[in-house]
């Protein structure tokens, strides 16, 4: 057995079933998304075996993006779980064959209830399907499995359809950065999307220099400050910067260093950010300027203090 063939076949056949998903999509992919935006509730998640694992994760990213939901077991569902499930809820019922038992027993106490269902399904005749009030065809082909058996290209297809389906309503209701990161707090992610550069810049004791500083005292302050630079101010006015990497260049293209002034050696106008700004825009910009410092103002302009690339890399960890 050729072992990357194998593998190869194995995504092609995934890929070719989530091409042809894609151009099936229409009218009731639009009327699945009207479905959930019109309703006062949560989308409930209902899923059993493969179809339930896949469900747990749309659940999960529906809920990160901005739409209330949650998963329900189907065989939980008649031991107490019902309880869990509002009239005024959405219930998106997740069936590749469209008869699992355990899914269509949902339907008369959905019915019961009048929770609008939308059925996510690779059989479009199917009892789930007649029930539901729009479906989202997840059918494919063929499971990529040798023996067309496991769910694989099926369970693909779900995953997808429910991304699709988060991501359209997060984008209808705008949903930006901030409001990702408020149901995201813990781990990097959240530090990245939540941290202000005000959060983690220096501020105290910032190594100032005038333009008329000599080279010496440059160097000078750059050491004391610890933080690889020195600002170049004329009162309150940035006027430029001086990098370690500036001094290096200066002490191997001149023959007489110590006979430049601050303002022959520093970089005018240096790219600043303002303190408010979020942590991953400021990552983002030093890296497109591959720049290891950023001078930090506030509102007014004014310097506020300095970020480092290792301030941002130190956040990270």
């Amino acid at each position: 057995m050729d072992i990357l063939e194998t593998a190869r076949n194995v995504i092609s056949t995934e890929i070719d079933a989530l091409t042809s998903m894609n151009k099936r999509l229409d009218q009731r992919f639009e009327k699945a998304v009207e479905i959930v935006q019109q309703s006062r509730g949560r989308v409930v998640v209902v899923g059993m075996g493969k179809s339930g694992i896949v469900g747990h994760k749309i659940a999960a990213t529906l809920a990160s993006t901005g739409t209330p939901s949650f998963f329900v077991h189907p065989g939980e569902a008649f031991h107490g779980d019902l309880g869990m499930i509002r009239p005024m809820d959405v219930a998106l019922l997740i069936s590749n064959s469209g008869e699992t038992e355990e899914v269509i027993r949902l339907l008369s106490f959905l019915e019961y209830q009048q929770n609008a269902v939308i059925a996510m399904t690779g059989n479009p005749d199917s009892t789930l399907a007649r029930h539901a009030d729009t479906v989202l065809d997840i059918s494919v082909d063929r499971e990529a499995c040798s023996n067309n058996l496991a769910p694989t290209s099926s369970t693909t297809a779900t995953l997808v359809m429910g991304d699709a389906l988060a991501v359209t309503l997060s984008s209808l209701k705008n949903f930006q950065p901030e409001d990702f990161a408020r149901f995201h707090p813990g781990g990097n992610l959240g530090r990245r999307l939540l941290t202000r550069v005000k959060d983690i810049m220096h501020s105290r004791s910032l190594p100032v220099c005038s333009p008329e500083a000599t080279f010496r005292e440059v160097v000078h302050v750059m050491t004391e400050g610890r933080l690889g630079v020195a600002l170049i101010m004329n009162g309150a006015s940035l006027r430029g910067i001086i990098t370690d990497g500036d001094v290096r260049r200066t002490l191997e293209l001149n023959d007489n260093p110590l006979a430049l002034l601050a303002s022959e050696v520093m970089t005018s106008n240096p790219k600043t950010i303002n303190e408010n700004e979020r942590f991953a825009v400021a990552e983002e910009y030093m890296n497109q300027n591959k720049i290891n410092a950023l001078v930090v103002v506030n509102d007014e302009g004014t310097v506020s203090g300095i970020l480092q690339i290792y301030d941002l890399q130190r956040s990270n960890s």
